[in-house]
């Protein structure tokens, strides 16, 4: 009996001492890696800039770009030599990074011309592209050549390849070009299936933001809204494509009809319709193109293909830190309380950016640079607060505005002594709304209630009971006095009474060439532009920019490269399993959930644009 007492003991003995070796190896050899990826890190971060060889730059843009990326792109490029991230269409790129790159290699004598493959360009807003095409004809005009090669391109491909000096297509290739569209979901049947009561406070007859809850469709003062500016956008994409093609904007797109009826000339090839409208200069095969390309830019034999530098390999210098500082403060995404997340604007973390800023005498202007369709009131009040504590303090402050600066992104640009805005830019909004759901009559149908006592009716709220009515009436109230105070705002900034701004507000969008009419901003341009009436106002001949962002740890760094792998695959490996619909609506959902799931004002009171980022 002792023998297999003893038996037993040691065998969960060696068993445990087995189960604690397995953990220790496993945890030892983690911490192996890290260290690994953490000195790989840090010697990309400190090695020193190699020359570019002589070639061309090669702008292959992968992912979206975006004014301010969750992750910077060095930091992407070390993950994907390191790690194996490979989340081509999830990549962020900073537009300012883009097209100091393109700067740079303008004046760079081992840079001559440039090369535009954009096969894993997922896209960027309109303005970004039109900024980026600005460089690239800056670019051109100092006698370098940009090329544009491609199997296909899609529309955000093609308006970058525009301001090319050739493009070249495959000659089983297509420039697909259809215009743009919205979509968005509607949840009214399902959550009457679902017995959810929708609580809808809101001010503003075009503040379509609350549609989704109370409707299955959209309303027709929000499709004949909606379909002005869009309408609008899709003519500025044309007119630029037809200006840098030199024909005309017919020519570009001659309408859904007219794409047809030539299709059918040329027995449906794509290639020869692009080919015969002026879309392209030559239809030609990869290999035909790289001859081309080592004709132009010589041979590497390492490479073993045409001599060039990728855009993600080439080195940009530090810029001068001559001169006065122009603080450049980005609000890129929806505003939420509290802390900054990746892809959203933290109004604690952008004010306190801005309180830095003030309070820094080496500071003399402000450039906040808004893309955002709005958030929480509350988070955007302290933004706005605290810029217009700066401007109190001297400090001139000019906005620029992005692909949007919507409700809340025009709370928070009120302060401005000055507002740029893109033609294409997506603004005004101004209106407020307020969203409460409740299941009491969900848990009723499944003989689930809810009961207590409370001290007053104003007490006696829970998601799982009605709303009471005078918690009802108090929350009308404060949607409206929160939209007389961002009306009264408006109108104090841009010197107009309130009654003039409730007549172009309402919720109402508005292009930038729109917002330029009604008086919303003071002139049309770009982020360059806005810099140089930062200077301007603040009477200062020489300067530098200071981009204040929270540059995130050596250790955030590892561990974002590593779960940037794992976020990567995920999504592609789910929906390899789903049929093509049924991945588009699981995106469209996620996408929805990601916008509601910024709603965390406390009042919940939201100034939010719900269609603005839906172009597409």
């Amino acid at each position: 009996m002792r023998t297999i007492g003893r038996f037993v003991a040691g065998f969960f003995k060696w068993t445990w001492r087995l189960l604690n070796f397995i953990r220790e190896f496993i945890l030892n050899l983690f911490l192996v890696l890290l260290v690994l990826v953490g000195v790989g890190i840090w010697m990309q971060i400190n090695s020193a800039p190699a020359e570019p060889a002589r070639g061309a730059l090669l702008l292959d843009i992968t992912g979206v770009v975006v004014d301010k990326p969750s992750v910077s792109n060095k930091l992407g490029v070390i993950g994907r030599q390191l790690l194996g991230a490979s989340s081509d269409r999830l990549q962020e790129n900073s537009l300012f990074d883009v097209v100091d790159t393109i700067r740079q290699a303008k004046d760079d004598r081992n840079i001559t011309g440039i090369v535009l493959d954009l096969k894993e360009f997922a896209g960027g807003d309109q303005p970004s592209m039109q900024y980026i095409g600005k460089a690239l004809r800056e670019f051109r005009d100092s006698g370098k050549p940009v090329y544009a090669v491609g199997d296909s391109y899609n529309q955000g491909q093609y308006y970058l390849a525009s301001f090319a000096n050739k493009i070249w297509l495959s000659p089983q290739g297509m420039v697909d070009l259809h215009g743009f569209a919205t979509n968005s979901l509607y949840y009214k049947t399902l959550l009457d299936k679902l017995k959810v009561s929708t609580h809808i406070f809101r001010v503003g007859t075009y503040k379509s933001a609350v549609e989704p809850f109370i409707r299955d469709d959209m309303s027709p003062a929000a499709r004949e809204a909606d379909s002005r500016w869009i309408g609008e956008l899709w003519q500025n994409y044309l007119t630029t494509i037809a200006a840098n093609r030199q024909i005309t904007a017919q020519q570009v797109f001659p309408g859904a009809q007219g794409l047809l009826d030539n299709l059918q000339k040329l027995g449906g090839d794509t290639a020869k319709y692009a080919l015969d409208n002026k879309l392209v200069d030559e239809l030609a095969s990869s290999a035909t193109v790289d001859k081309a390309m080592v004709k132009q830019f010589g041979w590497n034999k390492e490479n073993k293909d045409f001599s060039y530098t990728s855009m993600y390999d080439y080195v940009v210098k530090k810029p001068s830190d001559k001169g006065d500082s122009i603080a450049v403060i980005i609000a890129n995404g929806a505003i939420m309380d509290g802390q900054e997340t990746p892809g959203q604007v933290g109004g604690d973390t952008t004010a306190m950016q801005i309180r830095e800023a003030r309070l820094d005498p080496k500071v003399k202007a402000i450039v906040l640079r808004v893309n955002s369709p709005g958030g929480s009131v509350s988070a955007s009040e302290v933004i706005r607060d605290e810029l217009e504590a700066a401007r109190t303090a001297g400090k001139p402050i000019v906005v620029s505005m992005g692909g949007m600066a919507a409700s809340g992104g025009y709370w928070i640009s009120t302060p401005a002594d000055y507002i740029v805005a893109s033609p294409n830019t997506l603004t005004g909004s101004i209106g407020i709304f307020g969203v409460i759901n409740t299941v009491e009559n969900s848990l009723d149908s499944i003989g689930v209630h809810t009961d207590g006592v409370a001290t007053s009716p104003l007490a006696d709220v829970a998601v799982t009971k009605s709303l009471p009515p005078e918690v009802q009436q108090m929350m009308q109230l404060t949607i409206e006095n929160g939209y007389k105070r961002f009306i009264t705002l408006v109108a104090d900034s841009r010197k107009k009474t309130p009654e003039q701004i409730d007549a172009i507000a309402q919720g109402h969008v508005w292009t930038g060439q729109d917002a330029k009419a009604n008086g919303l901003v003071d002139s049309l341009g770009d982020f360059d532009d806005a810099v140089a009436k930062a200077a301007e106002l603040a009477k200062i001949k020489v300067w530098h920019l200071d981009f204040w962002q929270d540059d995130p740890s050596f250790l955030d760094m590892v561990f974002d490269s590593m779960s940037g792998s794992v976020r990567a695959m995920l999504p592609q490996a789910l929906q390899a399993y789903l049929p093509a619909p049924l991945a588009d609506a699981a995106l469209a959902l996620k996408a929805q959930n990601d916008k509601f799931g910024t709603m965390n004002d406390p009042q919940n009171r939201y100034a939010f644009c719900l269609t603005c980022g839906d172009v597409r």
